[in-house]
């Protein structure tokens, strides 16, 4: 009988000291869980800081003064023919998009040509920056130009005569190099002032 009460309070202590470990284990699990919970928060918080970190920079984009850098070479591509600074302020495909033509011009290769061109047809070809927005990373522009047609690089013969003309660009920039630009002018205003006329298709059924 002695032995039997002493086997119980045996296991009584047993169960007893058995919980006491189940409650231990239990507790350092909850604890680690919590542990593992604080450090995923710390790390959202981290990913969420460092992504409005950037974008931050992106809504930053291009200051004023690093935007009047980028468009004083550009005054010296266009008024003097400048090509080799054009690797230094675009990027190899640069796109040049006329709002009036379907065909865009692609790259650095293309834009030289496109220069090279322009300042054989006119020679004495100018453009000035009347007025300025920098905003994000896009440069607004509106710009006027003028020129005398005394060359060609087509068949078509020079004409001899003067243009002037005032239009708007949007040129993107990405750092701290053009990407792309968006033209908007009046062509049919510079054909005019060059001698050229449009004429309107016949109406159908009228007599010629």
């Amino acid at each position: 009988m002695k032995t039997s009460h002493l086997q119980a309070l045996t296991l009584l202590n047993n169960i007893v000291t058995c919980k006491k470990i189940n409650n231990k284990t239990i507790f350092e699990m909850k604890k680690s869980k919590l542990f593992e919970t604080t450090i995923q928060l710390i790390a959202i918080v981290f990913l969420f800081c460092l992504t409005f970190s950037c974008q931050q920079q992106i809504e930053e984009g291009i200051t004023e003064e690093e935007a009047n850098v980028l468009l004083e070479k550009v005054l010296t591509v266009y008024n003097e023919g400048n090509l080799s600074i054009i690797d230094e302020i675009m990027v190899p495909d640069y796109v040049l998009h006329y709002a009036d033509n379907p065909e865009d011009i692609v790259g650095i290769d293309a834009f030289k040509e496109y220069i090279t061109n322009l300042r054989t047809d006119f020679p004495d070809f100018k453009v000035t920056f009347e007025e300025t927005i920098v905003k994000d990373n896009k440069i607004v522009l509106l710009w006027n130009i003028t020129g005398t047609n005394t060359g060609t690089s087509s068949d078509m013969p020079p004409t001899g005569k003067a243009i002037q003309a005032e239009g708007v660009s949007v040129i993107s920039v990405v750092d701290g190099k053009f990407t792309k630009a968006l033209q908007y002018y009046n062509e049919v205003t510079t054909l005019t002032q060059l001698g050229y006329t449009i004429i309107p298709p016949p109406i159908e059924g009228e007599e010629e």
